[in-house]
């Protein structure tokens, strides 16, 4: 049949077919469009619904009597000489609404018999509905359309099946020959035609393969699907499900989860454990064979990074064990540590600070199948950040904590360098979006200092995160009076001083007790000089005055007595303490 529109002799139109074929995903079944390409359909044209012409039509039936509603399956080709309505042509509107709403892929009218002219209210119908209408040819028989469809169907999906099992052939040669996930993906593109990425368990992209020719990484990275990072948006984009932007050439995506370990049948085994994410883009919406395509490579990126992940936790352990042993101060000899040191990329003869990251476990919601994937994630994050920087630092990672030993710098450049590690590892910088606190060291001179430097790092750590609620970062100098007090080696008695000293305040047992306890630090701080306190807090001059004293009936005269002062000043100090 030709393509150009050509006038029907009543009136009608027919609508233009383009012939022309995207590439990438491929459909298991005809569409419209197809049908009509096939012989059975010479003299067909179609009236209206152009805009339905990619629907897939899974197979096709007669209509001849009135209750074929029933019998009205998703995808179908519905083909009919209007018989049923041959009384009543004007409801062939609300009929073809019906239909639509059954899921149909087309109708096929053949007029002349029972029907003269398709009224102009069913043609205005399927336009609106995008449902294709056609007019079919006086010669053509519908058992000979009906076995068309069926047999270019089986066709089809010989062609699917034929495609995954290649395709899996491929995969497994990916495998076996010590391929990595650029492979895996490389593999995907030959078949999707456009791009293939893999991504980390909250969408960081691991790997990104796009055709030689067309769309560039900077075109898929500018999809919604990503943020302005380039992080896969993993919450916003459900696995299994095909998406479509107009934004770059009318890309197509969809993605599924890759999975490892074991399935959760039986009870006694462990579940499956998330991996990430592998995303294919093609330039046709995605259907069931491309995303079972899709699941082949994501069982072949599942082996890739298991292997990965086996090699990578042996060599980790072999590291942090090393630095675990030399900040317990095990140290048999120093130029054997250093000599071990430098074999592993690292340079520990030079004044080094340590800090040490820690994921706050009460504010963590990770999880527990995905605790150690979001680990080596944290762990991966620190040591991108601080390579950048130092390359010769030693980063490893021991549970929620990672420990990093870098050059020493002076304080406050130090802290300015963590902040800015802080910043990348946090949020966009592929962390694991946790939340975590980090302490800092004095710098070490010396590895027989490490040890020590060590127990710096943890005691600004723990008073970080409790003064900045699992977000903190201190470094050891910075602590002031927390330094003395970490001392104490019965945390009980620091504990019964404060509850002497400040009385009820020492608890929060009313809303009221927190904000007083703030009012009497910030008199403190500015020297009980009411007015700059006042300002501080945004009270006004009486109402600070009224609080003043109800602080001195429930603590004492601390506005007259210095040594009260400084006992509810380190009282204060104490109620922070982790």
């Amino acid at each position: 049949m030709s393509n150009d529109a050509k006038d029907s002799g009543s009136g009608q139109q027919e609508l233009t077919i383009s012939g022309a074929q995207a590439h990438g995903f491929s459909s298991e079944s005809l569409t419209v469009a197809d049908v009509l390409r096939l012989p059975s359909m010479r003299g067909a044209r179609l009236l209206a619904g152009t805009e339905g012409l990619d629907r897939a039509v899974e197979m096709s039936n007669v209509m001849e009597v009135p209750d074929i509603l029933p019998w009205v399956k998703p995808g179908e080709l519905l083909l009919t000489t209007a018989y049923p309505i041959r009384e009543r042509p004007e409801s062939l509107a609300g009929l073809l609404e019906t239909l639509d709403q059954h899921g149909l892929a087309a109708i096929g009218i053949k007029t002349g018999r029972y029907l003269e002219q398709i009224p102009e209210s069913a043609l205005a119908a399927a336009d609106s509905l995008g449902l294709p209408l056609i007019h079919l040819g006086e010669d053509v028989g519908f058992d000979e359309i009906m076995q068309e469809v069926l047999t270019g169907n089986l066709d089809r999906r010989a062609k699917v099946i034929a495609r995954t099992e290649a395709s899996m052939r491929e995969l497994v040669d990916v495998v076996v020959g010590g391929g990595d996930l650029a492979d895996v993906c490389r593999t995907l593109v030959q078949w999707t035609g456009v791009a293939a990425v893999v991504t980390t368990l909250d969408g960081r992209v691991r790997c990104l393969r796009t055709a030689d020719e067309g769309t560039s990484p900077a075109d898929v990275l500018g999809l919604k699907c990503f943020d302005r990072s380039g992080r896969f948006r993993v919450e916003d984009e459900p696995a299994g499900r095909s998406r479509h932007s107009e934004a770059v050439e009318e890309l197509s995506w969809g993605n599924v989860v890759i999975e490892g370990g074991r399935r959760p049948a039986p009870e006694t085994l462990p579940p499956t454990q998330s991996l990430g994410r592998i995303v294919a883009f093609g330039t046709q919406a995605m259907r069931a064979g491309d995303f079972r395509l899709l699941e082949q490579a994501a069982a072949a990126a599942a082996l890739v990074i298991t292997r990965e992940q086996a090699i990578t936790a042996v060599e980790s352990k072999y590291r942090t064990d090393f630095v675990l042993e030399v900040l317990r101060g095990h140290i048999a000899s120093t130029d054997r540590v250093l000599s071990h040191a430098h074999s592993l990329g690292w340079d520990l003869d030079r004044p080094i600070s340590v800090a040490v990251a820690e994921v706050d476990s009460d504010a963590d919601s990770t999880d527990a199948r995905n605790k150690r994937t979001m680990q080596t994630l944290f762990a991966d994050a620190w040591t991108k950040a601080v390579s950048q920087f130092d390359p010769s630092a030693a980063v490893v990672g021991s549970g929620d904590q990672v420990i990093v030993l870098l050059a020493a710098e002076p304080r406050e450049k130090i802290i300015r360098r963590l902040e800015e590690f802080v910043s990348s590892v946090r949020g966009y910088g592929g962390g694991g979006r946790r939340e975590f606190s980090v302490g800092i060291s004095r710098p070490a001179e010396g590895v027989s200092r490490l040890a020590p430097a060590y127990q710096e790092a943890m005691r600004a750590l723990e008073v970080g995160r409790r003064l900045a609620r699992g977000q903190g970062l201190r470094h050891y100098d910075s602590l002031g009076v927390y330094r003395l007090l970490l001392q104490v080696g019965e945390q009980t008695e620091l504990r019964n001083f404060a509850e002497e000293v400040l009385g009820p305040l020492a608890t929060d047992a009313k809303d009221e007790y927190a904000g007083l306890r703030e009012t009497l630090q910030k008199l403190l701080d500015h020297n009980l000089n009411v007015a700059e306190t006042a300002r501080a807090l945004f009270f006004h001059y009486n109402t600070l005055r009224y609080r003043i004293g109800k602080l001195e009936q429930m603590v004492g005269p601390f506005t007259q007595d210095p040594d009260l002062r400084l006992s509810l000043a380190l009282a204060l100090q104490i109620v922070k303490l982790p």
